[in-house]
């Protein structure tokens, strides 16, 4: 088979990477995430999907063990997992990796923290196994191609199950070996279909991930055995799911120390990742000029084809699908709203008649040309202008200026008093405890 050896190869990557050899680079992005992380979960904690999971997690009762966010009581770690992966992705305002268009940090963090407060772990232990299953997700996503997510399959949910466990069998001190069991074990268990985009379903995928990484790494800590082959093995997970099944080498290259995740995007929108290189691109067509929804004749924004079917919903009829759509995303920037505001994404806009009718003014063209991460934009006025503009997420930012947008966001998403102390607290990590970080995702925003 032409993956022969690779749950083995991020198993041993996973097991036996000292911490010296983690990214200085990627570790501090980690932090960042982190953060990010954090103020996302806290400022979903309050929304349905949160309220039901945390309701189902605390009818099953078990030993309490890790923190869950807004709860005020700890739960078993496999249940703090899911109710954090689901409750920090409910937003969909967390960081996106391009490599295989997943959100790694909902599904990673809410693995790894789990166990880490299970096992007692430290606060440097926590973010290296953090920052080793970013990286597994990642190149899982790579191997698996863009073919499986084309077909269907959400990669969040499905490579992101990969890296839950690999950061758990860390946490929990596995080897190589052990490690390829919960990797090959996660193969029968990992799911999640973007057919839930837009509707509770599509957090819930975040949830199940990391919870099913948590399991999976507890079950071959104790012993279970599955096919430590089996993401690439003939009816493997890759084979089975569509996956790619190229060479193995094209998604390993660098592994250990070219760390993939520090090119993670976050976000700096409430909606969709894929709608953010339009609105940048509005935003840069628009920039010095003074014009009103009813100056606009027509827009035309040209992305890559693949977005189509993840983030094209011509009339939302909730908040949720609002997140996703290219149309009404739009209108909503011409018309002065805010993006960046969890409150403009409501059920109530997407029947404004003054929102409706601007963005049935809006059509959506591919190119395939576009990288994944560029879109173009076309505003012609009403008095015969054009204004046009292009931009790629991929346009480096730099680290000064990521932190102090990313610290702006914490504090509008969690207030400026409790986003000052989980970012203290983040910085903390590396020589004390994950307790103090963790107590403050038990309490509300």
């Amino acid at each position: 088979m032409s993956g022969a050896g690779l749950t083995r190869r991020l198993a041993a990557f996973a097991a036996e990477t000292p911490a010296a050899a983690l990214s200085g680079e990627a570790r501090q992005v980690l932090r960042l995430s982190l953060l990010d992380w954090a103020a996302c979960g806290l400022a979903g904690a309050t929304e349905p999907v949160s309220l039901a999971l945390a309701k189902l997690a605390q009818a099953d009762g078990g030993t309490p063990e890790a923190a869950a966010f807004g709860q005020g009581r700890k739960l078993p770690a496999r249940a703090a997992a899911l109710v954090n992966g689901a409750t920090s992705h409910a937003l969909d305002y967390d960081d996106t990796h391009f490599d295989h268009i997943g959100h790694p940090s909902v599904v990673i963090f809410s693995a790894a923290l789990a166990v880490a407060e299970k096992t007692g772990a430290s606060g440097a232990a926590f973010l290296d196994a953090a920052l080793i299953g970013m990286e597994v997700s990642i190149r899982v996503g790579r191997f698996l191609g863009m073919g499986h997510y084309d077909h269907g399959f959400h990669q969040t949910a499905t490579a992101g199950a990969f890296g839950a466990a690999a950061a758990s069998a860390r946490l929990l001190g596995l080897d190589a070996e052990r490690t390829a069991h919960a990797l090959g074990l996660t193969a029968t268990r990992a799911s999640g279909l973007k057919s839930q985009f837009g509707t509770m379903g599509k957090p819930y995928n975040a949830g199940i991930a990391a919870s099913n990484g948590v399991e999976c790494a507890l079950l071959a800590a104790d012993g279970f055995v599955s096919r430590p082959d089996g993401i690439e093995c003939a009816q493997g997970f890759a084979e089975t799911h569509a996956g790619a099944m190229g060479d193995p080498q094209a998604a390993l290259t660098g592994l250990g120390s070219d760390f993939r995740f520090r090119l993670v995007q976050h976000k700096f929108h409430a909606c969709c990742h894929g709608t953010h290189p339009t609105l940048e691109a509005l935003a840069e067509a628009v920039r010095g000029e003074t014009i009103t929804p009813s100056d606009v004749a027509g827009v035309v924004l040209t992305v890559a084809p693949k977005w189509l079917r993840v983030c094209d919903l011509p009339a939302p009829t909730s908040g949720l699908e609002a997140k996703f759509s290219y149309r009404l995303t739009t209108a909503m920037a011409l018309a002065g709203r805010d993006t960046g505001a969890l409150s403009t994404f409501s059920d109530t806009a997407c029947g404004d008649p003054a929102l409706t009718a601007l963005r049935d003014r809006v059509r959506v063209e591919t190119d395939a040309a576009l990288a994944d991460t560029a879109a173009r934009v076309s505003v012609r006025l009403a008095s015969g202008r054009r204004l046009d503009a292009e931009h790629d997420l991929d346009r480096p930012l730099p680290p000064a200026d990521k932190e102090r947008k990313l610290r702006a966001k914490a504090a509008a998403l969690a207030g400026a008093e409790k986003a000052e102390r989980l970012w203290t607290a983040v910085g903390a990590l590396d020589a004390g405890a994950v307790a103090a970080f963790s107590e403050l995702l038990g309490t509300s925003a």
